[in-house]
């Protein structure tokens, strides 16, 4: 099973992820939260990242903002987490992997939310509706996919902590997990905002 690490703001523990069984580190791009890449790391040195793949998450950014940084940055893969409309993701998508998120409340129809997007994004990404953008920390209710037929790739986000790998092995076994592409922790494997407990991700995915 995949895992991506997000709000990353050490570039020493990001060349630690890879030993720590992470494929995919995250790198927010909004200015609002205390994750801001660039406010802990310059663009030169995210560019220099070439030993795991790298996420760029934005939140209501224009085209150029998003394609500047994916260009600057040598991001492999955008994740939009704000109100993007299925244009916007198709524009971003010509030039670059999109993943989608999409911040879903129990009863939300999921299939319903996910339809104007089939066809402009490579993936999705499933996290908790809470106030404001960006994840909240807050569990998310995996049953809201069970059985469902996503058909796509997705991400499965949502105050997801260290010692859910058994819950996840389960949910595996579920047919939606058929599209589950990789699992997107952050919060809850920090020492604070953006410092990451390396060694906790490390115990995570050798559980996986």
């Amino acid at each position: 099973m995949r895992v991506k690490v997000c709000g990353m703001t050490l570039i020493d523990q990001v060349q630690q992820l890879p030993d720590a069984g992470a494929d995919f580190a995250g790198f927010i791009f909004y200015q609002k939260s205390p994750r801001y890449a660039l406010r802990h790391m310059t663009v030169e040195q995210i560019r220099k990242i070439n030993t795991i793949n790298k996420v760029g998450v934005f939140v209501n950014s224009t085209v150029e903002e998003v394609l500047q940084m994916v260009d600057e940055c040598r991001l492999h893969m955008v994740q939009l987490h704000g109100d993007e409309s299925p244009k916007f993701c198709e524009k971003i998508a010509d030039y670059v992997s999109v993943i989608k998120a999409f911040r879903l409340s129990d009863n939300d129809s999921v299939e319903w939310m996910i339809y104007p997007y089939m066809d402009y994004c490579d993936m999705f990404l499933f996290d908790t509706m809470g106030a404001g953008y960006g994840g909240t920390g807050k569990k998310f209710n995996w049953n809201i996919l069970k059985g469902l037929n996503i058909g796509k790739p997705f991400f499965l986000s949502g105050g997801i902590e260290p010692d859910d790998a058994p819950s996840l092995k389960e949910f595996e076994l579920d047919p939606v997990a058929k599209n589950l592409f990789a699992i997107d922790v952050n919060s809850k494997f920090e020492v604070s905002p953006g410092v990451k407990n390396i060694q906790l991700i490390k115990e995570f995915t050798q559980q996986l």
